[in-house]
């Protein structure tokens, strides 16, 4: 108790009343002393004489002036007597005074407490909602609300990740499983049977390790292990072009960069955003179809766009293409599964370097998917824009650069 911050104020404010209590008496005190002049009678006598002029005796007498000075003695040692009855009383009434004040000051600190005792890390839904002045503490509670909200909002990320790479894992796993139980394990199987059973277990194993690559690039960007340097965004997107373009069938790569489009960042993430965008773009065109990457800027914001000429996404699906393990309907079956991450790490690389992504499509026409980056000379925030830097979504339309 003796320890704890509100007995540590209730001291602070009962000493400040009690001194404030003390100096007013003393004030006061001093303030009649010198006004009044008081001082006790001097005794004299007087001889008595009677009508006849005969001497009858003594008596004590005092001039006036005597009189009002005992008089003023009299009430300055009644306020003297007072003062030290009540100074007792006074300190015992700011100790209570100190008490309730401190309890009043900190409610909300208790209220904050239970709160933060309550909460848990598998159970971050409550919240403190401090309700009173805007003060510090009210600023305070809400930071804490804030900080709760974004720790939920983690956590529920967090799991849904495990949930979802759990789901993703399984079937590979399952597959793997099955035909080497049914398959590679059994005596008197084919060699036709055995090869198939490898090509399978092939294609689930190459789909495992790029869950798990995608899952350990997620994991790092979470981690903010950055390597931030001057970036120029045109030699980005050329490298990533040069790395990530590996079509299986007859496409065309076309660039349309800028020079000049400098910003800070990481260039091995930057380069993996768009790798990850082209070998989408890869999977989905159709054979003969060109694929554009291009760059540009707009005021104070950098854009690395790449456009296919694709099957396209529904209006529904756009706000959804960034999100883990989503996959849109236009997947040639095909084709090998993609993991469903590829494009979530896009928008992450994209958010941790302070910018934007955005996806623009016509269904049966193609899609563009643009990384809006703020430049590295920018000072201004404002938004990036909402409109796609080609004239329209479709990827035909490229705004003139300069060579």
């Amino acid at each position: 108790m003796f320890r704890s911050i509100r007995f540590r104020l209730t001291v602070v404010y009962s000493t400040l009343l009690f001194a404030l209590a003390g100096v007013t008496l003393a004030i006061t005190y001093l303030a009649v002393a010198q006004t009044t002049s008081p001082q006790p009678i001097t005794e004299r006598t007087a001889k008595v004489y009677n009508d006849n002029r005969q001497y009858v005796g003594t008596m004590t007498v005092a001039d006036v002036s005597q009189i009002e000075a005992a008089v003023n003695y009299n009430t300055l040692q009644s306020l003297r007597t007072y003062s030290v009855i009540a100074l007792p009383a006074l300190f015992l009434a700011s100790l209570g005074i100190g008490w309730v004040l401190s309890g009043r000051v900190l409610r909300p600190v208790g209220a904050i407490t239970r709160t933060a005792r309550d909460i848990q890390a598998t159970d971050l839904t409550r919240r403190i909602h401090l309700r009173g002045p805007r003060d510090e503490l009210r600023d305070l509670a809400d930071t804490i609300d804030s900080m709760l909200d974004r720790l939920d909002q983690a956590f529920q990320a967090q799991r849904q990740l495990i949930d979802d790479a759990s789901h993703e894992l399984r079937s590979p796993l399952a597959i793997i499983r099955t035909h080497l139980d049914a398959t590679l394990t059994v005596p008197d199987a084919t060699d036709e049977e055995r090869h198939r059973a490898v090509a399978v277990v092939d294609r689930a194993t190459t789909r495992m390790s790029g869950l798990v690559e995608d899952l350990l690039a997620t994991a790092r960007r979470d981690a903010d292990a950055l390597t931030d340097t001057d970036v120029d965004l045109s030699v980005v997107a050329r490298e990533a072009g040069e790395e990530s373009f590996l079509p299986d069938r007859a496409l065309h790569l076309r660039y349309r960069t800028a020079d000049g489009l400098h910003l800070i960042g990481d260039a091995d993430a930057l380069r993996r955003a768009a790798g990850n965008l082209l070998s989408n773009a890869v999977r989905l065109a159709p054979t003969g179809s060109t694929v554009t990457v291009a760059t540009g800027r707009t005021r104070s914001w950098l854009w690395l766009a790449v456009a296919d000429q694709g099957p396209g996404i529904a209006a529904e699906d756009l706000p959804r293409v960034f999100d883990r393990f989503w996959r849109g309907a236009g997947t040639n079956p095909s084709r090998q599964r993609r993991t469903g991450l590829g494009l979530a790490i896009v928008r992450q690389i994209t958010e941790s370097h302070g910018g934007q992504v955005a996806a623009f499509s016509e269904f049966g026409v193609g899609s563009t998917f643009v990384l809006w980056l703020p430049a590295g000379d920018r000072t201004g925030t404002e938004p990036p824009p909402r409109e796609s830097p080609f004239r329209g979504a479709l990827p035909v339309q490229v705004p003139p650069v300069t060579p």
